[in-house]
């Protein structure tokens, strides 16, 4: 995935991730049928991931909305720090996915936004769903920044800061 991120998708070769994969590039075709396929391969448990942990985070919080949504939020923060990489990916080579694929991704990414919009109608009862995916999106590009920011910051100072900018874009307090 650091190949795609870093060069995107039409600047590696086959080849090229055979070297870092410590193979040749057309032993690779014995498993992915080419770049596109790898990319849907890397592409696609992420975003199930992504799904599967929004939905488990916000279970553990049934009667809590306010505890769902920290968790939401650290369970991101989390992931967007050990993953720079895919949200790179995500934001620079999603779109050049064949459309059953792109398609598969964007329905997973669409329910992960809806477990967010569920806990912030919860806690902000006045804001109609709409506005509440509004601000996830808005939530989730704050937090996905990480990719375009530098070390200066240590990494347990860039989530706390991360965490503490997210809930107060999302609850205004």
């Amino acid at each position: 995935m650091g190949l795609f991120a870093s060069r995107g998708y039409h600047g590696v070769s086959m080849d090229d991730i055979g070297s870092a994969a410590g193979v040749t590039g057309p032993a690779l075709y014995h498993h992915f049928a080419g770049k596109e396929a790898m990319l849907v391969a890397a592409l696609i448990p992420v975003s199930e991931s992504l799904l599967a942990g929004g939905k488990e985070r916000v279970a553990r919080h049934p009667d809590e909305a306010e505890a769902a949504l920290a968790d939401l939020i650290d369970f991101h923060v989390e992931f967007a720090l050990a993953n720079p990489a895919v949200i790179a990916l995500h934001l620079h080579e999603l779109d050049r996915l064949p459309e059953d694929p792109r398609r598969q991704i964007r329905k997973l990414q669409r329910l992960y936004v809806e477990e967010w919009v569920g806990v912030l109608s919860r806690v902000r009862p006045e804001l109609p769903a709409p506005e509440a995916r509004v601000l996830a999106h808005a939530a989730f590009g704050l937090m996905n920044s990480t990719p375009f920011l530098g070390g200066e910051v240590d990494r347990v100072r860039r989530a706390a800061l991360l965490r503490d900018a997210t809930i107060h874009a999302l609850t205004g307090h």
